[in-house]
């Protein structure tokens, strides 16, 4: 077994291989890979980084990743994983779609190397296959009982699915296909829940040529070690995309990683070596309380989907936050980095902070007021209130129209002018 693939089995990387012997034949030469991304949403999120480092993992080793944005597939609905039906979204909508996944992608893959990744769109051959010919050229290949048989189909026949999703399999089968025959990509790579379109590809590139050396590899699905899934909190999915999921929430999420987690994570994430994992892991072990593991995590991913400068910013902001010291950050990073705490509304443009901590719901009395206060418990915009007869001033807000309360050591508060 070559390095390579056992260093891909080493970070978990593999969960099933059509034909281990041939990739590893086809891997002694230069192959074309592709990873197919439906464009249902106007980001990926963090479920999808798996696959794409994968193709910048190949693309490392002297190969040619291929990104298949799937604007012609998308139009249908990959059934996997779902249990009922996908709303069908409209064309301008999967176009600008497509646009901003094919950005993140771009962005992460290497562009000035020899073996730059190639960007195609399956429209741009599934628009022009009329209904005989697809049905004369491709469906003729396809067995209904195979079909029925499919985990991603079986799944849905006692629910129901319609005959546009029962052929979503079909559809992805002609991508490979296209591709096999114009571009020479012999190898599809994606998450364990497509194997069943996998195979499709793979018998129809056999039955129309029967001597294709052709191979698929799926990794599995990243979860937790507690058996919840990977990739949500409680505001919702991490995305790719900065206006979505702000650098610093990015950062915050692997940042937070925990230590049972965070080794796998390492491994199939980031591109640091075997030696440099382990090495974390010994830290791990040893001084759980530096966690080196998690920084470095966090480190890796946010250089790699954002930029090293988001990520050095990421670390001002959480060691402003740490000291309480939250002056130094501008609005935009302020709303960002507050957006999920909880928020209230004021109307007075000056109030005692007694009566401000009240209006603004952060205590439930005046009472509980007074004591926060006299405590040392209160910080508006990073500064200690402890003097009852304080004002608190619109002026004095970030911009003049949010204030960021801390009661206590980590309970935060966005008190904004309406």
């Amino acid at each position: 077994m070559s390095k390579f693939m056992e260093d891909l089995k080493w970070r978990g990387l593999i969960h099933t291989i059509s034909d281990e012997e041939k990739l590893e034949q086809l891997l002694k030469g230069q192959i074309k890979l592709y990873l197919g991304v439906d464009p249902t949403a106007d980001s990926m999120h963090i479920g999808h980084l798996v696959q794409v480092i994968m193709l910048l993992r190949f693309q490392k080793e002297g190969h040619i990743p291929v990104s298949l944005m799937g604007t012609g597939t998308g139009k249908i609905g990959d059934p996997s994983g779902k249990k009922s039906e996908r709303t069908l979204l409209d064309y301008e909508v999967i176009d600008f779609n497509a646009k901003k996944i094919e950005q993140q992608v771009r962005h992460i893959l290497n562009s000035n190397v020899n073996n730059e990744p190639i960007f195609l769109d399956n429209a741009s051959w599934g628009d022009k296959i009329s209904m005989f010919d697809f049905l004369r050229e491709y469906g003729k290949y396809f067995s209904i009982n195979t079909m029925l048989a499919k985990d991603i189909v079986a799944n849905r026949l006692e629910i129901g699915i319609s005959f546009t999703e029962f052929s979503y399999s079909i559809l992805q089968a002609i991508d490979w296909l296209t591709m096999y025959e114009q571009y020479g990509v012999q190898v599809q790579i994606g998450g364990s829940d497509q194997w069943g379109n996998f195979t499709a590809g793979l018998d129809l590139i056999r039955k129309k040529h029967p001597d294709a050396e052709v191979a698929g590899l799926t990794s599995p699905l990243v979860t937790k070690s507690d058996g919840t899934k990977f990739g949500k909190t409680e505001s919702g999915s991490i995305w790719l995309d900065p206006d979505k999921t702000s650098p610093y929430e990015f950062y915050q999420f692997f940042i937070n990683t925990a230590d049972a987690d965070v080794i796998n994570y390492l491994k199939m994430f980031t591109l640091l070596s075997r030696e440099e994992i382990e090495a974390l892991e010994v830290s791990l072990k040893e001084n759980p309380h530096l966690r080196e593991a998690q920084k470095a995590l966090a480190k890796e991913l946010t250089c790699l989907v954002h930029s090293p400068e988001e990520y050095e910013r990421a670390v001002e902001i959480s060691k402003a936050l740490f000291s309480g010291d939250i002056k130094s950050l501008s609005i935009e990073e302020i709303k960002n980095t507050f957006k999920g705490v909880p928020e209230s509304f004021i109307n007075d443009e000056e109030l005692n902070v007694v009566d401000f901590l009240v209006q603004s719901t952060i205590c439930k009395s005046k009472r509980e007021a007074r004591e926060f206060v006299s405590g040392n418990s209160i910080r508006i915009n990073g500064n200690l209130v402890n003097d009852l007869d304080t004002l608190i001033c619109k002026k004095d807000a970030f911009n003049q129209e949010v204030n960021i309360v801390r009661r206590g050591k980590k309970k935060y508060y966005r008190v904004s002018y309406k």
